[in-house]
């Protein structure tokens, strides 16, 4: 060993080592004092097994029954003997079954091609292979077989292999209407028979549902009546998908939402969920219904232990751990998809969810409103948005882009931030909304010179803001101060700066220091009343001032802060009659659905009273606001609410983000491959699948994450709502593409007015175009 050990040193000493094989036969290992120990952890052992050597080479020969028998542990083979068998034909015929099967690799591909297509049958009947195919059932299975036609034996193995795993996947008993179809003997059986299940799931996925179906006909376990909860993690029927959904429903009324959750994630690659898309999409809506509930639950649990000052509660809403803005984004998310559905969810866990987020947000809004007037209408050490341009906008490097969000809440601008490239340099900070918090206050409080001199008042019986002497009620008057103060600036909308080619976009930029971008997409279909759309619109507004960020710093605007005017509050209905309340009276200036602006008349229950001064405006104006969610009668059937003193409709995201200027060009290795996209869109979801393209592969990559979205003139009207087959964080909207796997994405039509729109996939990293699809898909919604 040690002569060896020498022999061996001068290849191995160095850096780089060669490759050496060391053979030592006949030699006894020694796993704790070997001479060679060094060399054999350095390197790779092989101690081959004779026996199974054998078996592998047999097998490609002869079937598993027949190699078990020539292999039984009884029987003293040597190595001439093995040599023999593989040499000869063995103690029995080579395998016919083979020479039928003659794609499949291994016995279980034998019998899956079997189960799933009756077309061998006459081969197999011609060939005299039944004796073969009975033979290897019973060593692979366990399972005795009588002596009957292929179709009956089939029926029997069918029956046998799906009840089993299904039986053994049960918590607790399973029903005595399935003690008629045996259990595998032995261990060894068992795990054949789970292997052999989930193999006709994998490969022969087209012919499953049909063979699934029959026997669940056959044997009527639909009208088993076995409860959800004693599913378990394995669907291999058809009905145990809508049992167990249903199951969740129920757990949902219960508010058991960590459960649900634990067997949502557990079923988000179930076979059957994977096939249809539309059942998928109703589970995902299970899954934002729990999310929403346990986000509504530990809220409100930490609502009721609150205390303190204005500024703690705001901290609460927005920092860790608390970050109750969650409630929020569950909420959105929720009813978003809710609205793309073709098939409506179950009624009961939705209005259950819905009611406690509204109970959520009274309690919220109420307390905090206590704070509010506790701590004399101030919240201390936090950004006013009268300073967010004085503060923020101002000390940005040149040129910076300027988005105004008409409606933005906090919690959308979180997720915004998360949307951006990972190369960009992104912060997300609170700012509090001027009172009260409607369009002409809090777009007036965003402009150049607010932080030193800033009043709502009434002039020519108008609301609006003045900013030293300048009066600014609307949009107009806004753009031509803005002007005025900053005279090397430029105005453009979120829906033009989109659809602008590069050359244009760079004529209407003109050197601009400023880039004034608006949006008012949110604002204006919320208080349209138009609450279905609207619960689109929103996410799809979030993807579009990404996706403008990224086009200005493409265009050599690499600074930009976003912010909002206000937030809001938006339920699926609109309030209930218990939720109205008279307006007060008096001499009205402005009436809003949660705001009253004017002089004298009566504070109505629930409500509570401000004076202008106590704002700290020049004005004898009284500001009236409900305490809770409620809404003042001013017209209207409207779900989509702002005006008030809520921490959904004061606290607004002011987000800084430097993107590193420069177009992203479009990948032309084809990374990524899209495939199976439909003709024409006729549904709101629909699905593609998604893989690694060839020139990824040969490059050796070892995984891709990958942005999905749908784009119709410029604009994003769709993105992923969900995955199979690949992780998907939901947030960000990232796939995470691997080697060799297909996924399949389900998309989110968040805008159906569009006529067409093309798939695009992007690097979440770079922005870096992946794929675009070649000709534009037309949108026929409803059609089929």
């Amino acid at each position: 060993m040690f002569e060896l050990r020498n022999a061996v040193e001068p290849y191995v000493n160095g850096d780089a080592a060669d490759a050496v094989v060391v053979y030592l036969p006949g030699c006894a290992r020694d796993p704790r004092g070997s001479v060679l120990m060094e060399l054999e952890e350095a390197g790779t052992r092989w101690n081959p097994k004779l026996v199974q050597l054998a078996r592998n080479l047999l097998l490609k020969t002869y079937t598993l029954g027949v190699v078990d028998q020539m292999l039984a542990a009884d029987r003293k083979l040597t190595y001439e003997d093995l040599a023999r068998m593989a040499e000869s034909d063995g103690p029995e015929p080579p395998s016919i079954l083979k020479t039928i099967f003659r794609d499949a690799r291994d016995g279980d591909a034998m019998l899956g091609a079997w189960l799933t297509d009756e077309s061998h049958d006459t081969a197999i009947s011609a060939k005299a292979a039944t004796t073969e195919l009975i033979s290897l059932i019973k060593a692979r299975l366990g399972l005795e077989l009588p002596d009957a036609a292929l179709p009956k034996l089939r029926a029997i193995t069918a029956r046998y292999v799906l009840v089993n795993e299904f039986r053994m996947d049960l918590v607790g008993s399973a029903p005595a209407t399935l003690e008629g179809v045996p259990t595998p003997p032995s261990a060894q059986s068992t795990s054949a028979v789970r292997e052999l299940a989930t193999r006709l799931r994998a490969d022969f996925s087209a012919a499953y549902p049909a063979l699934a179906d029959r026997v669940e006909d056959e044997l009527r376990l639909r009208d088993m009546k076995v409860p959800g909860g004693a599913l378990g993690s394995i669907d291999t029927f058809r009905f145990e998908e809508r049992e167990l959904l249903s199951h969740c429903a129920d757990l949902i009324v219960e508010a058991r939402y960590d459960e649900t959750l634990a067997i949502v994630t557990q079923r988000e690659r179930s076979f059957w969920l994977v096939l249809n898309v539309g059942r998928k999409a109703q589970w995902e809506a299970v899954r934002r219904m729990a999310e929403l509930g346990h986000e509504a639950v530990r809220v409100r649990a930490e609502l009721g232990r609150a205390n303190g000052d204005a500024r703690t509660w705001l901290t609460r809403y927005t920092d860790a751990p608390c970050e109750w803005y969650r409630v929020d984004q569950a909420q959105r998310r929720l009813e978003a998809w809710v609205a793309t559905l073709d098939d409506d969810p179950d009624e009961r866990p939705l209005g259950l969810v819905r009611r406690a987020y509204e109970d959520t947000c009274y309690l919220m809004a109420t307390s905090f409103v206590e704070a509010l007037r506790s701590s004399d209408w101030i919240i201390p050490d936090a950004l006013h948005q009268t300073h967010v341009y004085g503060e923020v906008v101002a000390e940005q490097p040149k040129p910076v882009a300027y988005f105004l969000v008409d409606a933005m809440r906090y919690e959308m601008g979180v997720e915004l931030a998360s949307r951006l490239p990972e190369s960009s340099e992104v912060s997300v900070r609170p700012g509090v909304a001027a009172l009260p918090s409607i369009t002409p206050v809090g777009m007036a409080a965003l402009q150049p010179g607010a932080s030193a001199s800033f009043s709502v008042v009434e002039e020519g019986e108008r609301l609006g803001a003045r900013i030293e002497s300048t009066f600014l009620p609307d949009l107009t008057a806004r753009q031509r101060y803005i002007k005025a103060r900053t005279p090397k600036s430029a105005d453009v909308s979120l829906a033009e700066l989109l659809s602008l080619p590069p050359s244009k976009l760079a004529k209407k930029l003109n050197d601009a220091h400023l880039v004034v971008v608006r949006s008012q997409e949110i604002d204006k279909v919320g208080e349209a009343g138009f609450t279905f759309h609207a619960r689109q619109v929103m996410d799809t507004v979030i993807d579009n001032i990404a996706r403008a960020i990224r086009k200005l710093a493409a265009a050599g605007v690499g600074y930009a802060v976003v912010t909002a005017d206000h937030g809001h509050l938006f339920f699926a209905t609109d309030r209930d009659e218990s939720m109205r309340t008279d307006p007060p009276g008096g001499r009205t200036v402005d009436l809003h659905r949660r705001c009253w602006i004017g002089h004298g008349g009566a504070t109505p229950p629930g409500c509570i009273r401000v004076a202008a001064s106590a704002l700290g405006y020049d004005s004898d104006l009284e500001l009236v606001f409900p305490a809770g969610s409620g809404v003042f009668r001013a017209g209207g059937d409207l779900a989509f609410h702002h005006g008030g003193a809520t921490l959904q409709e004061m606290v607004i995201p002011v987000i800084t983000i430097r993107t590193a200027a420069g177009a992203t060009k479009p990948d032309t290795t084809a990374s990524v491959t899209v495939t199976e996209t439909p003709e024409t869109i006729t549904n709101r979801i629909f699905t593609v699948t998604l893989s690694l393209g060839s020139g990824q592969m040969m490059l050796g990559t070892t995984g891709m994450a990958v942005r999905a979205m749908l784009i119709a003139d410029g604009n994003q009207v769709g993105a992923v709502g969900m995955a199979a087959g690949a992780e998907f964080d939901r947030a960000t909207e990232r796939i995470q593409l691997e080697p060799g796997r297909s996924t399949t994405v389900g998309f989110q039509l968040t805008d159906d007015t569009v006529d067409s729109l093309q798939i695009v996939v992007l690097d979440p990293e770079t922005d870096a175009e992946l794929y675009r699809s070649r000709t534009k898909i037309p949108v026929r919604l409803g059609v089929r």
